[in-house]
């Protein structure tokens, strides 16, 4: 078959099928455009979901009768006329495309009237046919009408969805609009009925209004503010509190400069900053803005410019990396902590609470000196450790009354060797005994390999049979375990010999079981998802066999010595597999548990 030139309109058409995928595409492409022209306000009216009609209005700088012609026009546009320009756009919108592209696909109507003009005009295009521009009556501003959206192209047609499906995806994409830009007030309806209207915010500061009004109440109250700079580049917003996971990644949020973004080089970042506080299989809800110089990233990189392209990818990530790692560590027990974790309500029902804005929480203590606690032998004859006067009681309730650096409050009891019962002046405290241990230990590993590790030779080697992947699995991350401390080696295909470990380790580690368990885990990877890195995933493990397991009896003094060390550790509010560590009943839950004031 010979080659030869495409005509005009089947050249728009198909560009237009990478830009407007479906009526949503159309509408960020156009309320994009009254945002770069300076709007204040935004209303969006829809019928039959966007598809027999899409009307955008919009109190921007509007066009001239002269520029008109040139808007429907590919390639054409104001917001960039060179090279430089395009490396360094700072618009939304900057390639000409889109009223041209739509224009290809639909009967398009716009009208407009420059704010220094004294009067409107129109213009139309049905199907890529431009007409002439005509005088038009209009406030300042401007209105783009598109009505029976892919109505010349039958194959795009048939794979537009329901008009509720397809109004959803418009809602969706109208409220990340509304999130970049507090500034601006938007209104959605669809027919008679009013979807989104939010009023415009005078500063930044009252941001979180917005994402009140546009996600709810509940992203903020299970949320940490973030605030990150440095030099050019700056991240703030908020990240969801661990135990506020989701079974989908539906509440997640970037944006670029203002400009919504779904890049995988930020999805990474924030993925490995919630590597050790998040349970498998869930996804974190956070709500980011990214700000840097325009030069410093390439918007130009997707048809619908939903992906860029940083010129520093690796910093950029570490950047966001360490953002997002500081302040979930930052998420520990404080005098101002809400409950968290699973709260009994009104009816007794479980639900979910987080820890409130990171600004409440206390500042990082100082390192522990030990993350070892002097439990004695195990006994499983008695299940609750209970004081032994009614003096210990009394003690308890005066201590935690006026003690407001235990947040933690004081123990009173142990139930049934698993949970720990504490009391502190806003009500009753419960910890999972197990769960907090295990974090304070890996938290404490954590710290201590930061250094040089002290190590120390076994008299006698520690043979351990394993299977011969699993022996496999282990020396693949041989110089993981060297860095750690240990000295490993291979004694026949299905067993090692263990000659050196590390100081830290207690006297009654069981090496054999330690290693079969992290054998285990470096060939399943649903077991350790959650650890980016093999020494994080040792660590993770040597904690988890190492911390006090239930039934153990504990005294007192035992229990108030976790308790602080909670309180002095990063991440202490969830252990290394995401779960809560601690959760409160204040006492007007407790009263109302049992009607007392009624």
């Amino acid at each position: 078959m010979a080659i030869r030139v495409l005509a005009d309109d089947l050249i728009d058409q198909i560009a237009a099928g990478e830009v407007i995928e479906r009526p949503a595409s159309a509408v960020k492409e156009i309320v994009e455009n009254a945002l770069d022209a300076g709007a204040r306000r935004i209303e969006i009216d829809l019928e039959r979901g966007g598809v027999a009609l899409l009307r955008v209005r919009d109190d921007g700088i509007g066009l001239s009768a002269s520029d008109l012609p040139l808007a429907v026009t590919r390639h054409a546009t104001s917001k960039i006329a060179s090279l430089d320009d395009l490396e360094a756009v700072g618009t939304l919108g900057f390639r000409g495309e889109a009223l041209p592209s739509i224009g290809s696909v639909a009967k398009l109507r716009i009208v407009s009237r420059d704010a220094q003009g004294g009067q409107g005009h129109e213009i139309r295009v049905d199907g890529g046919k431009v007409e002439a521009v005509r005088p038009a009556a209009h406030p300042p501003g401007t209105t783009v009408e598109v009505r029976d959206l892919f109505h010349n192209v039958p194959a795009r047609r048939k794979f537009v969805r329901s008009d509720a499906t397809e109004t959803g995806h418009i809602l969706r994409w109208v409220e990340r609009l509304a999130l970049s830009r507090p500034d601006v007030a938007f209104r959605l309806r669809s027919g008679a009925r009013t979807l989104l209207d939010v009023p415009a915010l005078a500063d930044d500061e009252d941001a979180a209004r917005r994402v009140d009004a546009v996600l709810g109440p509940e992203f903020l109250e299970r949320a940490l503010r973030l605030h990150h700079a440095a030099g050019p580049v700056a991240l703030h917003g908020w990240v969801g509190a661990p135990t506020a996971a989701r079974a989908q990644a539906d509440a997640q949020y970037w944006f670029v400069n203002g400009r919504h973004v779904r890049d995988r080089l930020l999805m990474s970042a924030v993925r490995l900053g919630y590597r050790d506080v998040l349970y498998h299989g869930r996804h974190p809800a956070y709500l980011l803005h990214l700000t840097l110089d325009p030069r410093l990233v390439d918007v130009n990189a997707h048809p619908q410019k939903l992906e860029v392209r940083f010129r520093d990818s690796r910093q950029i990530h570490d950047f966001v990396f360490r953002a997002i790692e500081r302040t979930l560590a930052s998420a520990r027990p404080g005098p101002d902590s809400a409950a968290h974790g699973a709260t009994a309500g009104p009816t007794g029902t479980a639900t979910a609470r987080a820890l409130p804005d990171a600004a409440v929480l206390r500042a990082p203590a100082a390192p522990m000196q030990s993350a070892a606690l002097p439990f004695p032998p195990a006994d499983r004859r008695m299940t609750v450790a209970v004081p032994a006067t009614a003096t210990a009681w009394a003690v308890a309730e005066a201590v935690t009354a006026h003690d407001a650096a235990a947040p933690l409050g004081h123990a009173i009891a142990q139930l049934h060797g698993v949970y720990i019962l504490a009391q502190n002046a806003a009500g009753l405290v419960l910890v999972d005994m197990h769960a907090a241990h295990e974090r304070v230990l890996y938290e404490e590993y954590k710290r201590q390999m930061q250094g040089e590790v002290a190590s120390q030779a076994l008299l006698e080697p520690v043979c351990v049979s394993l299977k011969a992947h699993e022996v496999d699995a282990v020396l693949a991350a041989a110089d993981e375990w060297s860095a750690l401390g240990f000295g490993i080696e291979r004694l026949s295909p299905d067993s090692l010999a263990v000659r050196r470990v590390p100081a830290i380790l207690g006297a009654r580690t069981d090496l054999a079981e330690l290693l079969r368990a992290v054998a285990r885990d470096a060939i399943d990877e649903t077991g350790a998802r959650h650890f980016e890195e093999p020494g994080h995933r040792l660590l993770g493990t040597l904690a988890c066999r190492s911390a006090i397991h239930a039934h153990r009896r504990l005294t007192l003094p035992e229990m108030n010595a976790l308790l602080r060390q909670m309180e002095a550790t990063e991440r202490a509010d969830q252990c290394n597999h995401g779960r809560p560590t601690w959760t409160r009943l204040t006492l007007a839950e407790l009263d109302q548990l049992f009607l007392r004031g009624r």
